[in-house]
C-alpha cells in the first residue's frame, strides 16, 4: 500500500498526516477503527481478518 493511498484514508477519518512514517499513521488510522494497532508488529500470524491492512503487513515481514 502505498503511502498516498494511506494519507487518504487518514484524511478521510479526520487524521492528520503531516510528518508521519507510514507505520505510525497505520496504527492511528487503525485505532480509530477501533482496530488493534499492531502494524508491522506480527511475527507471520494474525488473527485481524477484517483488518483492511492485514495483507500489507503481513506481506512487509516476508
Amino acid at each position: 500500500m502505498k503511502m498516498k493511498d494511506v494519507r487518504s484514508m487518514a484524511k478521510a477519518l479526520g487524521i492528520n498526516s503531516f510528518g508521519k512514517k507510514k507505520s505510525d499513521l497505520i496504527k492511528e488510522i487503525q485505532r480509530k477503527e477501533g482496530n488493534f494497532d499492531c502494524y508491522g508488529t506480527t511475527d507471520g500470524n494474525c488473527d485481524q481478518d477484517e483488518c483492511m491492512f492485514r495483507d500489507s503487513c503481513l506481506s512487509e515481514k516476508s
